[in-house]
């Protein structure tokens, strides 16, 4: 039976690996991104990035979900789409190459509109660049590439350091 909290709404509270799959209870799994945690934009992409550059593209969906959710309604299409790209990297890795285009598709098109004019530094351009190289390692099924993808990055260099 799944744990829930005081008001009856489910917990993820089951042990997960580093790309978010489930894992027998009472075992150990990666430090989970805690239910409910919604950062500040700036902090968000901090963690995000750190989480991608880690290996944990589930993990940093999380994070961007959670921005998302709460974000101004000008914003909430680019916080979905990021986070779509994260589970994108995810379905990549995981070996889900069906998956890992059409969510890397529907992020692609979400995060689309921003490129001119990105809030908080976000590399929108490069994350569209960085987007069509994933589906292009997803879209070659004899290709080990995925495993060399590098991670996305959220922010411009400049902006980030």
């Amino acid at each position: 039976m799944r744990e829930r909290d005081v008001s009856g709404r489910p917990l993820n509270a089951r042990p997960r690996d580093g790309l978010g799959r489930p894992l027998p209870r009472g075992s150990t799994g990666v430090d989970r991104v805690p239910d409910g945690l919604v950062l500040p934009p700036i902090q968000a992409l901090a963690e995000a990035q750190r989480l991608l550059d880690e290996g944990l593209p589930f993990h940093a969906h999380e994070v961007l979900e959670g921005v998302w959710k709460t974000a101004p309604d000008g914003e909430r299409d680019l916080w979905q789409g990021m986070a779509q790209l994260a589970v994108g990297l995810t379905h990549l890795l995981r070996g889900n190459a069906t998956g890992a285009i059409s969510v890397l598709r529907r992020g692609q098109t979400r995060i689309g509109p921003y490129a001119t004019h990105p809030p908080y530094a976000i590399d929108v351009p490069g994350l569209l660049e960085w987007t069509t190289t994933a589906l292009a390692a997803a879209a070659s099924t004899r290709d080990t590439s995925a495993s060399q993808l590098s991670p996305p990055q959220l922010q411009r260099r400049e902006a980030s350091e």
